[in-house]
């Protein structure tokens, strides 16, 4: 069976390379062939999944400079039958594409807002006064460059090849060991491995109220990796709560420590367990693409 794979497109985008990354992954894990498939946000590559249009989806949930993806985080907690399979860190370096033929004719840049704000140091020493417009990916926002000699995007290098623009400058991102977490997600079940991921909300805001979940973990000697507060969108100062912890759900202790929990939070989802794999080259082998 062919294993159709979501990402946030079109071909280009820093996810691209973290879909063929997953392809790779299931070559060598399963032998199983994939198609990528183009989806034109991160919520609809989520929910692509969610409805059965696809098998898996992949989705960048945190970064090294610029901290977790929140449309990410925000649509798994809407969606309950999600579950991550895997994930990877790769590395991210952008690039300054233009037909310009110097920096100082560039007039506005274009890119996603994650790519601008991993950038956004080398922006404001460059160019300081040069307006900033998002677009929905880094790939989309190569569309202008065509129209315009005196606009620019940040993109990947892979970017720049696949569509035969020019680079500027590579590369512009503020740290030079900038990297991405990417989650596999998809609809089978995921209780082994390294890390797991879970979210709750709280009965109520008061002091205090975050304090006991943590103990509960802390109390079985269970390490927390990460945790990110959310609001919950139903009143101003009313959170909920993501976490990563290092261990596998199907531990006795893991166990335990949801048991317990559940008596102390409103509601709580469990994401799945997962290993965490760095990818150092994008495979070079061709994927099939849906478009």
């Amino acid at each position: 069976m062919v294993v159709s794979i979501a990402y946030l497109g079109p071909a280009g985008t820093n996810t691209e390379s973290a879909a063929l990354a997953c392809a790779e992954w299931l070559r060598q894990t399963t032998g199983q062939p994939s198609v990528l498939c183009p989806c034109a946000s991160i919520a609809q590559t989520l929910r692509t999944v969610a409805n059965g249009q696809s098998q898996l989806a992949v989705a960048p949930v945190e970064n090294s400079i610029e901290g977790s993806v929140a449309i990410t985080l925000d649509t798994l907690w809407q969606l309950d039958e999600l579950q991550i399979q895997q994930a990877l860190v790769l590395p991210i370096s952008h690039a300054l594409l233009s037909c310009a033929q110097t920096i100082a004719q560039i007039q506005a840049v274009y890119s996603h807002p994650q790519a601008l704000a991993q950038c956004q140091g080398w922006l404001e020493k460059i160019l300081p006064s040069v307006p900033l417009i998002p677009t929905n990916s880094t790939t989309e926002a190569l569309q202008h460059l065509n129209e315009d000699q005196t606009v620019a995007a940040i993109a990947s290098q892979r970017a720049a090849q696949l569509y035969q623009l020019p680079i500027l400058v590579h590369p512009i991102n503020d740290h030079p060991d900038n990297c991405t977490r990417f989650w596999i997600l998809g609809l089978e079940s995921s209780f082994e491995g390294s890390h797991s991921s879970l979210a709750f909300s709280l009965p109520a805001n008061m002091p205090g109220a975050l304090v006991k979940p943590l103990q509960i973990f802390a109390n079985r000697g269970i390490n927390l990796s990460r945790i990110e507060s959310r609001p919950t969108k139903r009143s101003l100062g009313d959170y909920l709560f993501f976490i990563d912890i290092e261990a596998s759900v199907n531990t006795d202790s893991v166990q335990s420590a949801l048991k317990e929990l559940r008596a102390c939070t409103e509601t709580l989802k469990i994401f799945g367990s997962y290993d965490i794999i760095s990818i150092e080259a994008i495979p070079s082998q061709p994927i099939a693409q849906i478009t």
